[in-house]
């Protein structure tokens, strides 16, 4: 992130305000449980950070106030099924911010994106619910006796797009760009460049992530389909389904647990879209944002070590 003057309050605001025309497409497609989801995951990270900063004996307002932790309930609220129990957002909330910030010793200290540690944790710990989404528009009701489990909607699940569009291709089915760019993932991904522009204007990230992720993606994705088009993702997937753009702008941008040099945000930005397309085509899981993202995590001091700028007059 850009240094602008502004505190890590301000910054955290920014961001969240960046994120409401992508939050509001997934509410148009998805319904109410969209909302639930992220008031359950606000709570439920103001309550672990408030628990854990007292017991190490810090200030508890001063440390919530400063938005992360509200910020990394929020994205992790918004990257899960709407339709997801309510004990699903509420454990990986608290695994983010217990094992992937305070354990750390708190904000500034993470070597891990505490939101995708989290939904990484979700997705192999519980891969039904974390793959179920819904296959409409959820009224308050159906979203409260869905989310609470008071009641059980199976014509109201599907599969997430990104696996329907793998299965298709598995099944020999044609996809056309119609269907791709017609579908509730691409608006929703549209929502979140146009927030992600919006960063951008504001100097609150930097274009090297974003724009080195976005190229990782299309140049692998090219690669690929070289080979066998017909049997991978179109490329225009890989950039309108699933949380590309969310990752792009809002996710690998994490001023803590990505890059600090230039060259150095590149490299990464690039690496993890190149590992995104990789998981996606040849992993057992549609979408592989959390898990890229997290192992280019721990390249980060390396990449660091090796792209320092030099001091002038020294070789």
């Amino acid at each position: 992130m850009h240094s602008t003057g502004l505190n890590t309050n301000q910054i955290m605001r920014q961001v969240i305000y960046a994120l409401i025309l992508g939050v509001s497409a997934s509410y148009v497609f998805f319904g109410w449980g969209v909302v639930i989801q992220m008031l359950l995951g606000v709570i439920s990270a103001l309550a672990v950070e408030s628990i854990f900063v007292a017991l190490r004996g810090r200030k508890v307002v001063e440390s919530i106030s400063d938005g992360s932790a509200v910020l990394t309930g929020i994205l992790l609220a918004i990257s899960i099924p709407a339709i997801a129990p309510w004990w699903v957002v509420v454990v990986g909330v608290a695994f983010a911010i217990i094992f992937g910030k305070q354990l750390y010793g708190g904000l500034g200290n993470n070597p891990f994106n505490p939101a995708m540690l989290g939904y990484a944790f979700l997705l192999i710990s519980y891969p039904l619910q974390m793959t179920t989404w819904p296959a409409d528009f959820l009224s308050f009701n159906q979203a409260i006796e869905v989310i609470f489990q008071l009641l059980y909607f199976d014509g109201l699940s599907g599969a997430t797009r990104l696996d329907d569009v793998k299965t298709s291709l598995s099944l020999g089915r044609e996809l056309t760009t119609l269907q791709i760019h017609s579908s509730a993932q691409a608006w929703i991904n549209a929502g979140f460049l146009i927030g992600g522009v919006y960063l951008l204007a504001r100097k609150i990230i930097s274009w090297h992530i974003p724009m080195a992720f976005l190229s990782g993606i299309l140049i692998m994705a090219v690669l690929i389909s070289m080979f066998d088009s017909q049997q991978h993702l179109p490329i225009q997937n890989h950039l309108m389904l699933g949380g590309t753009m969310l990752g792009a702008f809002f996710i690998a941008t994490d001023p803590i647990s990505a890059s600090t040099t230039p060259k150095g945000r590149l490299i990464y930005g690039f690496l993890i879209g190149v590992m995104i397309v990789i998981i996606r085509t040849f992993g057992g899981y549609p979408e592989g944002i959390a898990f890229a993202v997290l192992l280019i995590n721990m390249m980060v001091p390396l990449i660091d070590y090796y792209t320092q700028p030099k001091v002038f007059g020294r070789s």
